[in-house]
């Protein structure tokens, strides 16, 4: 048996899972024990992504960073009634003056994305497709394994963060049809 694992029922993929945290030197014997059971199967870093970015979760560095906001993360979800009615926490100050105010007037809004033909990746510019003019960027994007297209997530500036708004994304040099939509692209099985 290998001391100070930690198992918890949290993820960062949207499935119904288990992450456990094991001490490097007993890895490989956990591991090894896992891998007898039929059901449980390996998979590595681009799985894990895809999965997170289906259900629309975000990767800190990537669609999230200490410049972003909860609001223009699309995140107020994870502000308590407690913290919102009190705040005392780090960036409160800024994060509390923000929510009241209209989402045309944030700089910029997470939004998901399919977009046509190839994936578009981190730091492909989003477009306004009768101007062309720059409104915003892909943090992620992948082709979907479920629904078999490319998704991604990246920030706009309002107005064009609305469901079903038309933009173009520059993938590797070409302008691609896309259209803002909601996410998660798959429905999730996680509970909060």
């Amino acid at each position: 048996s290998t001391p100070n694992c930690y198992v918890q029922r949290s993820g960062y993929t949207g499935e119904d899972g288990f992450e456990i945290s094991i001490p490097s030197a007993g890895v490989e014997q956990i591991v090894q024990q896992l891998l007898k059971n039929e059901d449980v199967k390996p998979c590595g870093l681009g799985a894990r992504d895809s999965l997170r970015l289906e259900s629309g979760l975000c990767l800190y560095g990537h669609d999230l960073d200490e410049d972003t906001t909860p609001k223009q993360a699309n995140l107020l979800w994870t502000i308590s009634k407690r913290r919102s009615e009190e705040g005392g926490f780090i960036g409160s100050d800024i994060i509390l003056a923000e929510i009241p105010g209209k989402i045309s007037d944030l700089p910029k809004r997470r939004v998901g994305l399919f977009i046509e033909g190839t994936p578009a990746r981190e730091g492909a510019t989003i477009h306004n497709p009768e101007t062309e003019q720059q409104i915003g960027v892909i943090t992620s994007g992948t082709l979907s394994p479920v629904l078999k297209k490319p998704i991604a997530m990246g920030y706009v500036k309002p107005p064009f963060h609305k469901i079903d708004s038309k933009v173009t994304v520059n993938v590797r040099g070409k302008l691609r049809s896309a259209v803002i939509t909601k996410t998660p692209f798959v429905p999730t099985k996680y509970k909060l």
